[in-house]
């Protein structure tokens, strides 16, 4: 997990998308997700974490359902929401930690 510990420990917010690919409910979010990347750019990470491929992750995040969003800053868990959310919702979400 200290490769994690990378990934979310910088100065821009990350947004992390737990995500199963036999899930159905995952599969909406990716074109979101996209879209979201795509308006702030530079100004964010996007990150797709298959919770098959790391379990262990997701445990310790106790990731329940799916998809769950998470939104990292300097470390530090600034939001959290399982469920579905549109772009613009998101978009507001991750400016408010720019």
């Amino acid at each position: 997990m200290s490769k994690f510990g990378e990934l979310i420990d910088v100065d821009i917010p990350v947004l992390l998308d737990f995500f199963a690919e036999e899930s159905e409910a995952s599969h909406p979010m990716h074109a979101v997700l996209h879209e979201v990347a795509g308006t702030l750019g530079n100004k964010i990470k996007v990150i797709k974490i298959d919770v098959e491929k790391n379990q262990q992750l997701a445990e310790a995040l106790q990731v329940k359902g799916l998809p769950t969003l998470i939104v990292y800053k300097d470390g530090e868990m600034k939001w959290r929401y399982t469920g579905e959310r549109d772009a613009n919702t998101l978009i507001r979400v991750v400016e408010a930690f720019l």
